[in-house]
């Protein structure tokens, strides 16, 4: 099967600084893969520049065409985006803001249609955020305000979602509602690329891309050992890679060795 996104060769400089280094890279269709490393690695720059958003040197391919060679509005109908800390009109209604993710199927000054508007719904309600659809962007709270943006992802109907930090003022249940909607998506047929900060919650994807120091050191599935050594080699130790409950966490390291009594009951569970 044609990966989702590619890249060959690609390089970005930001200020005058080069940021990635020739990374050569292949997204898998039809699968979540979440990218991981340290701060400053360079995790946004390669999301940004795989999404087309940034000035950059090298090859990069969305559903095997060469990414510069899509029409605007069909690759904007093929990916959608739901950036770190994006902001927007705070007096546009929620329903209006989640609107903009059907302008790529929409004419020029054209006005909603039908299946439009059942795409707003459908998004909202998928991210629990259809209640407060009559209310303004800035009356929102950080995590309102949060699931009505991912619903305008959501509501583009991309095969392709590129996410970055999309977690941001999510508490735990809506962080496990997100991991519920990333699932759906694949099982749809569809591709999800996020940036997380949350490793535990990165173990759950399919695939884990570690990023450090503008390259790629490691992409592998989320339940090899060996990307669970990749992972605990690039943070320094500083954290573990266990199974919990039957699921992959990071436990911090330095925590569990300087005061074990505080993580007793996780201890007795993963058996250290």
């Amino acid at each position: 099967m044609t990966p989702a996104l590619t890249a060959r060769g690609l390089r970005v400089a930001l200020g005058g600084v080069e940021v990635l280094h020739g990374v050569d890279v292949d997204i898998a269709q039809g699968r979540w893969t979440a990218i991981a490393g340290p701060n400053g690695a360079g995790k946004t720059t390669l999301l940004k520049a795989l999404a087309h958003l940034l000035p950059c040197r090298g090859e990069v391919t969305l559903l095997g065409r060469d990414i510069a060679q899509w029409p605007h509005k069909e690759r904007a109908r093929a990916m959608a985006w739901l950036g770190q800390g994006e902001t927007g009109s705070e007096d546009l209604l929620a329903r209006d803001v989640v609107m903009l993710g059907r302008l790529p199927h929409q004419d020029w000054l054209g006005t909603p249609s039908a299946a439009d508007r059942a795409a707003v719904e459908a998004a909202m309600r998928e991210t629990q955020s259809w209640d407060w659809r009559d209310r303004a962007l800035g009356q929102l709270s950080g995590g309102e305000r949060q699931r009505v943006l991912l619903a305008r992802a959501l509501a583009v109907q991309a095969s392709v979602l590129l996410m970055d930090e999309p977690l941001g003022h999510l508490d735990p249940p809506h962080q496990a509602d997100w991991l519920a909607i990333v699932r759906r998506h694949v099982a749809r047929g569809g591709t999800a690329v996020s940036v997380l900060h949350e490793i535990t919650m990165a173990l759950q994807a399919d695939e884990l891309l570690l990023v450090d120091k503008g390259r790629i050191v490691h992409h592998g599935a989320c339940s090899d050992a060996e990307t669970h050594r990749a992972l605990e080699q690039v943070f320094e130790a500083r954290i573990a890679v266990h199974q919990v409950a039957g699921q992959w966490a990071a436990l911090p390291r330095e925590k569990l060795e300087s005061d074990p009594d505080s993580f007793a009951g996780v201890r007795e569970k993963i058996g250290i």
